[in-house]
């Protein structure tokens, strides 16, 4: 078979099973560009001179249900954080209701199988850090009900009560109240979101949940021996937990070669006065001059590939997906350059011997599962006990 007919295969599967993504950070994108004035950021038509993603391309990549992320820099803290965290929230509801001929709300499972059902892409939205609740489980059982439904623990920094994989451990994992946080995001019904945490948080989030866990944007530690990716020991424990782990596409976790590029890359970023994870058309210029002195190594679909190999070994079929993190990345691989390009993974998949029946779980079903079984959770555990009123520094007395 020709590579244009394994190609057109993939794009066939993806009619019948299409992505969902775990994690793309448009709404920041937006924020950070135009101050989220869709007018100047139409994504209806081609927005490829500025961002990764815009809804001709989510079409042609075959994306069903986007998480899309509202995340918040780790930069703002307290109630701060917690304002700009509404804001990214709602920046997606004006997404939504700007676009409903291709968006949709979606607030659990079945409304994601009725968005694909009515051929809309279901959007969800998952905070991203900790730090976006201020410590206050009040304010996550909020976002909860403004239909946030994956919160990932921690970002680049470590905070009050869970340690990052990127900063300086503080609690050797999840301190009490975290271990609480969790317990409160099972009974709500919103998903843990593993991606960004230190291993030892993934595996005390592990001991604590009764809900499965999704990792979000993150892929194999043993392919790439990067703190953002998974451990073997902890890959194998998601058949036990029923969570699902999402391979990322950012070169710097996936290929070994680009993780002392990008190290270098960001410093020149910082050199010129700007945060190493700004993806505005002036700090990619600047990335651009770098480049054109240091060529950058480049990852591709097969290094995508090489990750969904070893975490299908590890952690079995049923528990995987795909978090590309477009939008939120400076750098991409080739063939996925932004959303367009999820037909060419399907495709190296298949090369590759994946069965149809084993992408359609990759793609659709295991995330669409794995928000079904965290709902049934929350069903059982609202019934037995109410809200949780604890606060840092509880000691779970």
């Amino acid at each position: 078979m020709s590579a244009a007919q394994r190609l057109d295969e993939a794009r066939e599967l993806l009619a019948e099973h299409p992505v969902v993504d775990g994690h793309n950070d448009l709404p920041w994108a937006l924020r950070k560009q135009v101050r989220y004035d869709l007018d100047r950021r139409d994504i209806a038509g081609d927005q490829s001179a500025y961002l990764h993603t815009d809804i001709p391309r989510l079409r042609a990549g075959g994306v069903g249900a986007q998480f899309w992320s509202v995340y918040v820099s780790t930069e703002l803290t307290g109630d701060e954080a917690v304002s700009a965290t509404l804001e990214q929230v709602d920046a997606v509801d004006q997404l939504i209701s700007r676009y409903p001929a291709d968006l949709v709300r979606a607030l659990s499972a079945d409304d994601m199988e009725a968005a694909r059902a009515q051929g809309r892409i279901a959007s969800l939205m998952g905070a991203e850090g900790g730090h976006s609740i201020n410590n206050s489980l009040a304010t996550l059982r909020a976002l909860h009900r403004l239909g946030v439904r994956y919160m990932t623990l921690t970002h680049n920094d470590t905070i009050d009560w869970a340690d990052s994989a990127t900063d300086e451990p503080r609690h050797g994992g999840l301190t009490d109240f975290g271990r609480e946080v969790v317990r409160e995001m099972n009974r709500v019904g919103m998903l843990v979101d593993l991606s960004h945490v230190a291993a030892t948080t993934m595996r005390d989030a592990l001991d604590a949940t009764v809900a499965p866990v999704v990792f979000s944007h993150s892929s194999a530690r043993a392919v790439c021996d990067h703190p953002r990716n998974v451990p073997d020991d902890v890959l194998e424990r998601l058949p036990a937990n029923g969570g699902v782990a999402m391979a990322t596409f950012v070169p710097k976790f996936i290929l070994p070669a680009a993780v002392e590029w990008t190290l270098a890359a960001d410093e020149n970023l910082r050199a010129h006065g700007r945060h190493h994870l700004d993806t505005t058309p002036e700090a990619m210029a600047l990335h651009r001059a770098f480049e054109a002195a240091r060529p950058r190594p480049v990852a591709t679909a097969a290094t995508v590939a090489d990750h969904l190999d070893h975490m299908r070994e590890v952690a079995g079929i049923d528990h995987i997906g795909i978090g590309g993190d477009y939008d939120g990345t400076a750098f991409t691989p080739s063939g996925l350059d932004d959303v367009a390009g999820y037909p060419n993974l399907i495709a190296e998949l298949l090369t590759r011997g994946w069965s149809k029946a084993d992408l359609a779980k990759l793609t659709w079903s295991n995330a669409v599962r794995v928000l079904r079984d965290a709902e049934a959770v929350a069903r059982e555990l609202s019934a037995s006990r109410g809200p949780s009123n604890a606060v840092i520094g509880w000691s779970g007395q």
